[in-house]
Order: structure tokens, then sequence, then C-alpha cells
């Protein structure tokens, strides 16, 4: 297949509102449950070891027009719980047997009790991480919360599953991290030959398909990309920080790299490369998704950091690891967690003399052209201070 063809197909998905592919997943065998969940991170492990198909519910996105969510939510919140009920009202989500809300923020919490109240017939579950990262502690509570979502979904599937089922499914998805990783290595390695705009979409493909079709999609770009010629251009390398939850627009991250900028890190889709190792297959399974949450997972906004370290750190390594030049601050409006963190990664970044730019945006922000000029504007002064 060509990139064409593979970036073809990754945006059809990713414009298809209705989940047709998720549809057809579970109509091909009789007995096929679909669990979704929004942004950030759930265990998928345990839904695919169930025989379930974990799908991703990242909002309703641009084209979407939201009237009745509006009827459930206040105006001066994120737009993405609107847009969701939105998506639930209008049947695009009636094929689907339970869904999850991690543990974001308030709003997500509240709309767990929303979608209770509108679907009782959803398997319907807030999905808590811990705030103690002691294994004693944090680690004995998250074991004993994946316990019991494994008790609810194999008591909505009619299943049992073993440990021997979780190890499969532990294996798959560390195959799958190790394929993100490489996409994301490639990246940042050679930028021109991986748009951002391709690699969101490859990323947001493999939250509709099973995680062994999405495996394969990524094998299938990284070898046609090395067969592209792709100019190279003299643009900034940034690193974008703040749409861990709410997902942009396509035409934004477009407007960002036709600003001049090469985006080398992002965090996009966190819960495609929120565990950072492979987890261990011995053992107790449960014990050790839980534990590779504690030890190994990314820093964001809605996750707890020990006070001894200073919040932000995270991010000015991350423009290091990049070979990255500065930071775009890219948050949903509205968006607590994230607006709330930036005055401290400010901190950490002015200290450490990493420029920056913030702006805002909504899922269905049409209007980019001051975007694009904001970062257009900060790409230059970049290439100027860095020529003085």
């Amino acid at each position: 297949m060509s990139v064409k063809e593979i970036i073809d197909r990754c945006e059809v998905l990713f414009e298809d509102i209705d989940f047709t592919a998720a549809r057809e997943w579970k109509a091909a065998k009789p007995g096929r449950k679909v669990v979704g969940y929004l942004p950030i991170y759930v265990p998928s492990e345990i839904i695919h070891a169930a025989g379930m198909l974990p799908l991703g519910v990242l909002g309703g996105g641009s084209d979407l027009e939201v009237i009745h969510g509006d009827a459930y939510y206040q105006s001066y919140i994120c737009r993405i719980p609107r847009s969701t009920v939105e998506l639930g009202v209008t049947k695009r989500l009636d094929f689907v047997d339970g869904m999850l809300f991690p543990s974001t923020c308030d709003v997500i919490r509240n709309l767990s009790g929303v979608w209770k109240l509108m679907f009782p017939e959803v398997y319907t579950r807030y999905f808590d991480t811990p705030q103690n990262y002691k294994k004693e502690i944090g680690g004995e509570f998250y074991k004993n919360d994946l316990r019991e979502l494994l008790e609810g979904l194999e008591e909505m599937g009619g299943v049992k599953v073993t440990d021997d089922d979780l190890r499969a499914s532990i294996e798959v998805y560390n195959e799958r991290r190790q394929w993100v990783e490489k996409v994301y290595q490639f990246r940042r390695d050679q930028p021109w030959k991986t748009p951002s705009s391709e690699i969101y979409l490859l990323m947001r493909a493999g939250e509709v398909i099973p995680p062994e079709e999405h495996i394969q999609l990524m094998k299938d770009y990284l070898a046609a990309v090395e067969l592209e010629e792709r100019r190279m251009k003299d643009n900034t390398r940034v690193v974008l920080n703040g749409s861990f939850c709410e997902q942009p627009p396509l035409g934004l991250i477009k407007s960002i790299e036709l600003a001049g900028c090469y985006i080398v890190d992002d965090d996009y889709i966190m819960a495609n490369r929120m565990i950072t190792t492979d987890i261990a297959t011995e053992g107790d399974p449960l014990e050790n998704i839980a534990y590779a949450f504690l030890t190994d997972s990314m820093p964001f906004p809605s996750k707890f950091e020990p006070s001894e370290e200073e919040k932000g750190l995270y991010l000015a390594d991350y423009v290091r690891k990049a070979g990255a030049e500065g930071v775009i601050f890219a948050a949903a409006s509205f968006c607590d967690p994230a607006l709330l963190d930036q005055p401290l990664l400010h901190h950490v970044l002015d200290d450490q003399k990493i420029p920056y730019i913030a702006f805002q945006f909504a899922e269905n922000s049409g209007q980019m052209q001051p975007i694009r000029e904001q970062a257009g504007t900060f790409a230059d002064s970049i290439k100027l201070w860095s020529a003085a």
C-alpha cells in the first residue's frame, strides 16, 4: 500500500462519526461486544482479553452539530462532553455495550453519571486511577479497581477471562506500544517524511479498529514512507502540549505545519502510549498492569506527581529528547487540568530558556488563520533568535 492509500483509509475512519468499522466488527460474529472509552487511558488489555473491542470515543469532531448535548451541560466547559452526549442521543453509539469514563476531571466524572441516567441498559463505569503511587497502597487500590472492571465485563459479556487470556492481550498491546514508539521515533528523526497530520490520523485509526489491525497499519505506513521522496524544509521543531483529552480538529495540526513547524512530539491520543514500557507477562497479570501504570506511565495534567519532583520537568525532557526548539501549548478551551498546569509548565520552560507560545481551541474550531499566524510568528522568531 502507498502512503496515500493508508492515510486515505485512516481519514475515512477519522471522519466516520457513525463508527462503521466498529459496527462491522461487532456484526461479523454473534455475541461480540464493544466497550467505548473517553480519551486519556483505560487498560484496553482487559477489554481485549474479554473478547471485546475497545473503542475510543474522542468527541464528535468538527462536523457534528451539537443540539441536544447543550441541554445537558453549561456553556463554560469544554465541548467534548456535549458532543459525546450528542453522539449518544443521535444513536451513533447505540451499538456500544459499555462505556468507561477515565479519571480526567469533574466534567468527565459527571458525564459518567449522565450516561447512566440516559442509557441505563449500557454498562457504565467511572474508571478511577490511584493518586498514591506506593505499591502497597495505590498499587493495591488499582489492582482491586482492575479486578472490579474485569468482573463487570465478564458479567456484561457472559464470559470468563483467564490469566492466560490477559497475558495474551498484554503481549498484543506491548507490540502495539512498540510500533507506536517506532512511528513517533521515525517522526522525531525525519519529520519531513512523516507529517503530524498523517501521524495523527494513523493514531486515531487505532482507536476504532482492533489492535492487531492497527499494528499492521503502522507497519505498512513506516514501510511506505521509507520509499517516499519528501523534501526537507527549514522548519522549526516544536513539541505540542495540552491536547491530552479533547482532540484538536485536523485543520489545526495542518495549520501549525503550514506555518513552518515540524511537530516532533505531542500529547495527542495518549491512550496509545500512556504506558511507556512493555508490561510483564509473568506472574499476576492484573498486578502487572497496575504496577506498570504506577512506574511507567506518561505524566499528564490529571496524573498525580510526587511533591519532591518539580512538576513540568518532564516537558523540558521531551523537548530535549525530540531535539525540539520550542513548545506550543494548544489546550482545549475550558480544559481545567491543562490550563491550570500551564503556569507551572511556563515556569519550568522559562528557567530552562525554552521558548513557547499558547493558544486554545475547541474540537469544532473552524477559523485557523489566527492560529497559523501565531504559529508562524513563533517559528520565525525562533529562527531569528537562534541565528542571533
